[in-house]
């Protein structure tokens, strides 16, 4: 079992999303936006569960436990994840069609097997009021758009207004007039498509959809393939506007991650209140080290607590894949243990909280050890979840390696090679970003039409990287049926022979150690395979509206180095964290004078405090030196109180 707020895993499941800070909405909704942007939110706790096919009775014996055992903490929402409309019968799988429950008007409804409760129309009433007499709030996880076995069903759309189906133009609008097939999500083609947002039609059923959540009871919602490179700006916006109109709020949650930066984020962070930045996150020390990169980025570009649907928005590193879990993609669970060592899942409790991200616990609270318990309900990284501010990166920092078996005086010192080496990969931008603008036309002859990179062609690579133009000499009935709709757009080949496509975004959920190189698959007339070259240079998905860009990676992300985060707390107390991520011992150390530097109006010349894993004091630090030797993939976490 894998529980987790925004994740989506490759089966269904719930998630008890445990958020500390309602104050997103329920207080930010009631103040000036000048008030909004001065006062921090509570914090964020989460428990989600995912990747077992989870059944009503299992989803409340743990939200019983967060409420005996967690509410004391903020712990408040508990969320059901992944595909609970699905049947739990033979040949039901992820991407599997025919097996969801729908409504007479195409909605997904809860199966009925595994969530009894929802018999006679009442959808996850039941279940929501009993989670609400447990003092906490209730959330579902939603893909995007329509099913693709409402579209098969030609079922109508309701008109929320009337009651009946809604009729526009003369007629009776369905689910196959909505549909847009050749959007289906990239990683779930058999399952869902983008609704067509430019017809009454199509916003009559996200209207109808979302309106029903709201009747069951739904406090929390996380819509899935609409973010990242399956970025949909459309849905977002309407379903926001819809959200909006409610008599009640309902927080907003975007996934997947996958590519996101700070420049796409802004695009839609007004609209929502949290949204994914990285690809799943399991219980792997890659996985865990990835997120440094994207955390400071986005705390760098002050996206941490920016203005949100109804209050504010925050980025979310994705749930705590901690204590008991299942594997991707099994059906079955909890079976194991988290495969984290206790310092690494140290490392990662410390990363999400100095960051502020929504705390998500991941495993099954019927099985949870007492190890487990006491990290995620530590009162110091909840306090610093909830109530710090100034939360960045802290790069004036000094580190020497103190390897196993050599004596600490005996130190080298990192950067190391693997942190240098790169390797340069496709990816996706938004088309704001002046680096996107790096295209032109190349043609080699009369016959043959490439598009390049121009860093590439000016031979400051190498050989330059070109995709070349597919011209198909027989028309299918695809081509034919969606010519004119995206005429112009062109399918793009790894090389002049062959016959596969450029994928805008992956066909496969990606974790968030992974990063996409450029997929390509065999070609079809699917808007993720689409391109728009413009005279600007830039190269445009017809599928997500982001822009093609050639940029760098570490080929060893998260494989050595070190790292700190700084923060303040309400009392004016300084948060200082050290990260080791090398496979070796290291020493790392900061002036007390620099700690200013970050931290704006303050003069610091002295400080004392303790760190709190270890529980060792400071003494009084007078324009001295801060230094530790951190153990492999541990970090350590000092309270400062400074003068």
């Amino acid at each position: 079992m894998k529980l987790s707020l925004s994740s989506s895993s490759s089966s269904s499941s719930f998630f008890l999303l445990l958020l500390l800070a309602l104050s997103v909405l329920t207080e930010a909704s009631s103040r000036k936006d000048e008030e909004r942007a001065s006062t921090p939110p509570r914090g964020w706790n989460s428990y989600d569960s995912f990747c077992w096919t989870v059944s009503e009775e299992e989803f409340l014996q743990n939200a019983e436990i967060i409420s005996e055992k967690l509410h004391a903490q903020k712990y408040e929402y508990v969320v059901v994840d992944y595909l609970w409309y699905r049947k739990k019968v033979p040949g039901a799988y992820v991407d599997s069609l025919g097996f969801d429950v729908i409504d007479e008007w195409g909605r997904m409804v809860p199966d009925p097997v595994r969530w009894p409760s929802s018999r006679g129309g009442k959808g996850f009433t039941e279940v929501a009021k009993k989670v609400h007499s447990m003092g906490l709030k209730f959330g579902i996880h939603v893909m995007k758009g329509i099913s693709t076995q409402a579209v098969n069903a030609k079922t109508p759309i309701l008109d929320t207004i009337t009651g009946g189906a809604y009729e526009e133009s003369g007629r009776v609008w369905y689910a196959q007039d909505i549909g847009l097939k050749e959007k289906a999500c990239a990683w779930m083609r058999n399952g869902f498509m983008s609704v067509n947002t430019d017809l009454g039609a199509g916003k009559a059923f996200l209207r109808s959809l979302y309106q029903q959540y709201a009747s069951w009871g739904v406090d929390f919602i996380k819509n899935d393939c609409v973010f990242g490179d399956d970025l949909n700006v459309n849905e977002i916006t309407y379903v926001s506007e819809v959200l909006k109109e409610l008599d009640r709020p309902i927080l907003y949650s975007l996934s997947p991650g996958t590519s996101v930066t700070p420049d796409m984020a802004k695009a839609v962070s007004g609209s929502t209140n949290l949204y994914r930045i990285t690809g799943d996150d399991w219980d792997s020390w890659g996985d865990v080290a990835a997120h440094f990169d994207v955390a400071r980025d986005f705390a760098a570009a002050k996206m941490i607590g920016s203005s949100g649907l109804l209050g504010r928005s925050w980025p979310d590193l994705d749930m705590l894949p901690l204590g008991y879990l299942t594997d991707p993609g099994s059906n079955e669970g909890p079976h194991r243990k988290c495969r984290l060592n206790l310092k690494e899942q140290r490392t990662q409790m410390t990363l999400w909280s100095m960051a502020k991200s929504p705390l998500m616990f991941g495993g099954d609270l019927r099985n949870i050890d007492d190890t487990t318990f006491s990290l995620i309900t530590n009162p110091i990284l909840l306090e610093i979840n909830s109530y710090s501010s100034n939360n960045a990166e802290f790069p004036y920092i000094r580190k020497s390696s103190s390897p196993r078996g050599r004596k600490l005086g005996q130190s080298r010192m990192y950067p190391t090679s693997m942190e240098e080496s790169e390797v340069e990969v496709l990816g996706l931008t938004s088309c704001k970003d002046p680096k996107a603008s790096r295209w032109l036309v190349e043609e080699p002859d009369q016959s043959l039409e490439r598009i390049c990179w121009k860093e590439n062609m000016e031979g400051r690579y190498g050989e330059p990287f070109c995709l070349y133009k597919r011209n198909s000499l027989v028309k299918s009935d695809e081509e034919i049926m969606y010519g004119s709709q995206y005429q112009g757009a062109l399918h793009l080949l790894a090389s002049e022979k062959a016959n596969y496509c450029l994928n805008a975004s992956p066909r496969r959920k990606i974790t968030s150690s992974e990063f996409t190189r450029g997929s390509f698959s065999r070609c079809t007339w699917n808007a993720n395979q689409m391109w728009e070259f413009n005279s600007n240079g830039t190269l445009i998905s017809s599928y997500s509206g982001l822009c093609a860009i050639m940029k760098k990676v570490k080929a060893n992300v998260g494989a050595a180095g070190a790292r700190s985060w700084i923060a303040t707390g309400r009392s004016g107390e300084i948060y200082l964290a050290f990260f080791n991520l090398n496979s070796d011992n290291m020493v790392i150390a900061t002036k007390v004078s620099d700690l200013a530097k970050v931290l704006p109006g303050r003069s610091i010349t002295s400080c004392e405090g303790k760190e709190i894993w270890s529980g060792t004091g400071l003494g009084r630090l007078t324009n001295g030196t801060i230094a530790t030797k951190v153990e492999s993939h541990d970090c350590v976490l000092y309270v400062l109180n400074c003068n």
